[in-house]
């Protein structure tokens, strides 16, 4: 008989009452906890075929731990322990609620298909998470890459069409495409994750767009998109972001019938990346509006703001041009390579489109190399640096060079410990990461980290279970809004499940909230009542989507 496994979970205080803040519109996460799922079933992959070898296809008993749990059970949770486990076939994990994925352990990518390793579709109450902190899936992407930069490899992993959901504590590595798609999702947050890829494009670490969703606390490692929003997008809330020597964060590239608006990037730190940000289109049409980039430090980077409507890796497409409209950009601090060849404001609009209240202040970046700074505007209208005052019916300009000779008095800003000396190559083995303990300069997560002390003291405090609590509600345009409330904290269980036997240990604690400042700033709301939850609930229209939608980016 196999020895007896203990199944921990992470998710135990998931039931804490968390703040709105942002851009968000309503409550993201699952509507239950982990707890919950387990109650119904857990499905160990290992009783399904599954050997911890790095040999075994996990494939096949992934799939039908998935069908027995989900699919027949109707909800639970599907278990991969520690150890390390081979990937031959790609699963697509279709339908069901109420269910989670917890990856403890190693996934090695064997198989050469194409498409997703793990796609998770049309499901709602989700979570994907691994309790120590340790779970991970390694690509192994430079083994097509080596193969004159082939980039026609599987992508790690995908979500399509999912509501109610959150991905945290765990690492991707080496995708042979693209890392982490999140297509056509409402309600979501993903958190506390490294991924590091190879040192190219189309090697996107995060890409995203759906509706309502919030990312935080994740570092990337790559040379193409860091966090990405694409089209559609709406009410997304994106901070304490690190760019670790990777291509940077980015909307786009954006084309025809662009959707996007209510986006705010906070605490993003990028270091020796293509750009601090970029938006990228080249003709087309559409809209992005009310985009909020604020608390952005940049270090050894090519670009810092690069908004390039006329982007030349792109094709042009048919169309004036999008509309950027309501940007506000302000609290930047650091430096860039070469001030002089890529000024770090460079707002390049399109001409049969002119972007408008475009507002730069508290911007202060300075060059490595030199003592100039040549800024660029084109056909855009706002405040700060070389745009124009908005004219009663703004039209195209040519473009203006903008040149600093001053240093800035207070472009000096604090370094993170992981910034990486080199980049990992693209051709040859690329390590899995750790999930770093900060993602933001004397900043801590948001969540504890799985597995870490703060995680453990959070799983077992026993505090007062009456705490105030602050809301703050947001907008670009507007003054924060502050009000106090008093919340009762709900009692949760924490619960140890032997998988042999399944019998269950409760162990009776109250839920804690987080008091760290930072965190109180910036929880959002779960409500603890499910069925109030699924009511107030943002579903996603189940329309379809074109071929070049889902496979975009």
């Amino acid at each position: 008989m196999r020895a007896c496994t203990t199944l921990t979970f992470l998710s135990t205080v998931a039931l804490i009452p968390n703040l709105v803040i942002g851009q968000l519109t309503g409550p993201v996460g699952p509507t239950t906890t982990v707890s919950d799922k387990s109650a119904r079933k857990i499905c160990n992959v290992l009783d399904y075929g599954a050997v911890a070898d790095k040999k075994t296809d996990l494939g096949p008993a992934l799939a039908d731990a998935h069908f027995d749990c989900v699919r027949t059970a109707g909800s639970g949770v599907v278990y991969i322990p520690e150890g390390d486990y081979a990937m031959e076939t790609w699963v697509t994990l279709n339908g069901g609620e109420g269910w989670a994925l917890q990856l403890d352990g190693i996934i090695y990518r064997t198989g050469t298909s194409g498409g997703n390793m793990i796609l998770v579709k049309r499901t709602n109450d989700f979570e994907l998470f691994s309790s120590t902190g340790k779970g991970a899936i390694q690509g192994n992407g430079y083994e097509f890459h080596a193969d004159n930069g082939n980039l026609g490899g599987p992508r790690i992993l995908r979500l399509t069409m999912v509501n109610n959901f959150s991905v945290h504590d765990i690492a991707l590595a080496d995708a042979p495409s693209f890392h982490y798609s999140i297509d056509t999702c409402t309600n979501g947050e993903i958190y506390n994750m490294a991924i590091r890829g190879g040192d190219s494009g189309g090697l996107d670490a995060i890409d995203v767009w759906g509706e309502n969703i919030w990312i935080h606390d994740v570092m990337a490692t790559n040379k193409d998109e860091c966090i990405c929003v694409k089209n559609p997008s709406h009410n997304m809330l994106i901070e304490n972001i690190y760019c670790n020597w990777s291509g940077g964060s980015a909307f786009g590239s954006l084309a025809k019938g662009i959707n996007i608006s209510d986006i705010t990037y906070r605490n993003v730190y990028t270091y020796h990346s293509n750009q601090m940000m970029m938006i990228k289109s080249n003709g087309g049409n559409g809209t992005v509006s009310n985009v909020l980039l604020e608390s952005f430090i940049g270090r050894s980077n090519a670009y810092s703001l690069d908004i390039d409507q006329y982007w030349s890796s792109m094709n042009p497409v048919e169309g004036d041009g999008v509309f950027l409209n309501n940007f506000t950009i302000t609290n930047w601090k650091g430096t860039c390579e070469n001030g002089k060849q890529r000024g770090p404001v460079k707002v390049a609009c399109a001409d049969g489109a002119p972007c408008t209240d475009i507002k730069i202040d508290d911007f202060e970046i300075w060059t490595e190399t030199g003592d100039i700074l040549n800024n660029y505007c084109q056909s855009a209208y706002g405040t700060g640096f070389c745009l124009k005052n908005k004219a009663a019916d703004p039209s195209a300009y040519k473009g203006i060079t903008y040149p600093i000779t001053v240093e800035p008095k207070n472009y000096a800003a604090p370094t993170m410990s992981e910034d990486l000396e080199d980049n990992f190559g693209f051709t040859i083995p690329i390590p899995i990461p750790t999930i770093p303990a900060s993602f933001f300069p004397d900043t801590p997560p948001i969540s504890p980290l799985a597995g870490s002390v703060a995680d453990k003291i959070v799983k077992s405090y026993q505090p007062a279970s009456l705490k105030s609590t602050t809301t703050t509600t947001f907008s670009p345009t507007t003054t924060p809004v502050i009000t106090t409330s008093t919340t009762l904290i709900p009692t949760t269980t924490a619960t140890i499940i032997d998988i042999d036997s399944f019998t269950t240990t409760v162990l009776s604690t109250t839920a804690a909230t987080p008091t760290e400042s930072r965190r109180k700033q910036h929880r959002h709301h779960r409500h603890h009542d499910k069925k109030e939850r699924h009511q107030k609930s943002h579903h996603l229209c189940n329309k379809k989507h074109s071929k070049e939608s889902v496979e975009e980016k």
